[in-house]
């Protein structure tokens, strides 16, 4: 019986999930080098931006959304791995207002490990394709000394109703539709020192399709949207700042993931969460109060976590109480408001 646990386990990488991610200091540095061509005015969305995906116009009444998203596991079950990884790249079409239709794999995987542990991953994947309404049409594998999951993913979007991440407005309330933490816990989980029932919660967010609060979001006034990935909530967040607005945070309305905090009170920490702190930290101001722990989860690395809304204030109050009220833990969690000294600042 040991010997078959083991053989449906993943060996524990260093940096699983959207720990993994380059710093956005490096990844800048590598785009703004790269050559642009001709612009294509079809091509709504692209590279140059910082939203979540590309976004090309087909016709007055359609665009594809295109997006990918890959990493190492997190943690040492295969199939739930594949649920994670598969919800991950599936929450970049939902924050761009899209629906999902089409899904391919892409996988890297030793020669020498048993195939039953990428069938198990790729199982979890293709029942969060189903999970999302759209086909599992193919895919790519190549081999790899390490495992490596995700999906390439194609949506559709009415190019009037894109949600892109940086068109908010002053006096837009925030609101995050995920709790905050899970790379903090995960982190703690790989030493053996995450809290009782911490990884379970951690686990059960991941796995939970930003489908549902995509979906509730079309009956209101979205200003703009991300989901809260890699870069953390700063991070994302400094991404929906443009020259008209700032962002006040109150962190008390923050949801966490049980145990998250202690764990950052443990310094159980991840370099990524230093590079996010790096990249955003100058354009933040926190209040003297805010302890260390609360700015690291702030900073804290997020896979398949939220969708993090700017909405008409008049209507933030029926979004929040609809989104709740579908069983999701989201909360107000702060507002845009008109340009100060910094872009961010945390209460």
């Amino acid at each position: 019986m040991k010997e078959e646990r083991v053989a449906e386990e993943i060996v524990f990488c260093k940096g699983g999930g959207c720990t993994a991610k380059l710093g956005p200091d490096l990844l800048s540095h590598v785009l703004d080098k790269l050559p642009r061509g001709e612009k294509d005015p079809n091509l709504l969305i692209g590279y140059d931006s910082k939203d979540d995906a590309a976004v090309y116009r087909v016709s007055d009444e359609v665009a594809v959304v295109q997006t990918l998203d890959f990493f190492p596991p997190m943690l040492d079950d295969p199939y739930l791995f594949g649920q994670i990884a598969a919800t991950n790249a599936l929450s970049d079409i939902y924050a761009m207002g899209g629906t999902v239709k089409t899904a391919l794999n892409i996988v890297c995987f030793p020669e020498q490990m048993d195939l039953n542990i990428l069938g198990k991953i790729m199982q979890g994947g293709a029942e969060k394709v189903i999970e999302a309404g759209g086909t599992l049409a193919g895919g790519h594998s190549i081999m790899d000394n390490d495992v490596k999951y995700g999906l390439s993913v194609t949506g559709v979007v009415h190019p009037d109703h894109i949600y892109g991440n940086n068109q908010g407005q002053p006096s837009d309330v925030l609101i995050l539709t995920k709790k905050l933490g899970v790379g903090l816990v995960c982190n703690a989980n790989r030493v053996g020192l995450a809290p009782e029932g911490a990884m379970e919660e951690a686990a059960a967010s991941m796995t939970t399709l930003n489908r549902k609060a995509a979906e509730i979001s079309h009956h209101y006034e979205i200003h703009a949207c991300t989901d809260v990935t890699g870069f953390g909530f700063l991070g994302h967040l400094s991404e929906m700042i443009n020259e008209e607005i700032s962002a006040e945070i109150d962190s008390i309305s923050i949801p966490v993931i049980r145990g998250a905090i202690h764990c950052a009170e443990e310094f159980l920490l991840t370099a990524a969460a230093q590079r996010n702190r790096n990249h955003v930290g100058d354009r933040v101001e926190f209040s003297s109060w805010i302890p260390f722990s609360m700015e690291e989860l702030l900073f804290d690395p997020q896979t398949s976590g939220g969708l993090l809304f700017a909405v008409k204030p008049e209507q933030a109050g029926a979004f929040l109480k609809e989104l709740q009220g579908a069983g999701l833990p989201a909360a107000m969690v702060g507002r845009f408001v008109s340009k100060k000294e910094r872009d961010i600042y945390v209460r």
